[in-house]
């Protein structure tokens, strides 16, 4: 089954472990429940061990990066999931639904075979976190690939109020995706990290952005741009938690 990660996740486990208060941030968000679902699971990061975990994920490398240990796998695509109606207590998709060809056809799908509460890791397209004042491709990337917010109450169908809890960034995040390192901002002109984000194999104009990043760091000028967050322990880069119920 072809993915877009069975060409640029090779590597993928390298650059994209799991933050711990990222993780307990999700634990909390599931709350109760024996079964739950993990779509588009990748290599089994923030899957918690209290419970019953089945994955579903359809890249052949990034399943063959799961560690021993780690939930059973199945290979497949969120818009259509093998289960029957009301398979699992819970349900959980950390930044994988912009990945998905059909994303509320997805997304119903994660409702249908979820019995209680839907829980998200998603982006909010509207957000500018800095780097796109560098990048402002990145900017235009998730809003043509990022579900608007508004999108997620109509696909879920919940049954009670949904609710949207920002996630916020911690400076010394150990996650690589895109806005991990915020207040390390010379990680980015390293290939190797980039490498961790999707979002940097499809924008244009990486080169002379990076270019610009790098001239402002030897200048002084990023520190003095971006003053207030040289020392702040955690950033609102756009990220958001979603619960459904």
């Amino acid at each position: 089954m072809a993915a877009r990660y069975d060409v640029i996740g090779n590597d993928y486990a390298a650059q994209r472990r799991p933050d711990p208060r990222i993780a307990a941030a999700i634990h909390d968000a599931l709350g109760d429940g024996d079964t739950l679902l993990n779509v588009g699971a990748g290599a089994g990061s923030y899957e918690p061990a209290d419970r019953r975990t089945i994955a579903v994920e359809p890249s052949t490398a990034m399943i063959c990066q799961r560690p021993d240990g780690a939930a059973p796998v199945v290979q497949g695509c969120a818009e259509r999931l093998p289960f029957a109606d009301n398979s699992f207590d819970t349900a959980m998709a950390i930044l994988t639904v912009h990945h998905w060809p059909d994303q509320a056809a997805g997304l119903r799908e994660m409702r249908r075979v979820t019995r209680g509460r839907i829980v998200l890791v998603t982006f909010d397209p509207a957000a500018r976190p800095w780097l796109t004042d560098y990048l402002p491709e990145l900017a235009a990337l998730d809003e043509r690939q990022m579900p608007a917010m508004a999108n997620y109450a109509r696909w879920l169908s919940p049954r009670g109020p949904m609710e949207v809890r920002p996630l916020p960034v911690p400076h010394d995040c150990t996650d690589g995706f895109l806005h991990a390192y915020w207040r390390r901002p010379a990680a980015y002109l390293d290939p190797q990290v980039r490498s961790g984000s999707s979002s940097f194999w499809v924008i244009d104009g990486v080169d002379a952005g990076l270019a610009r990043l790098s001239a402002d760091l030897e200048s002084g000028r990023w520190a003095r741009r971006y003053r207030a967050l040289t020392d702040a322990a955690d950033y609102d880069a756009g990220y958001r938690l979603v619960i459904a119920d």
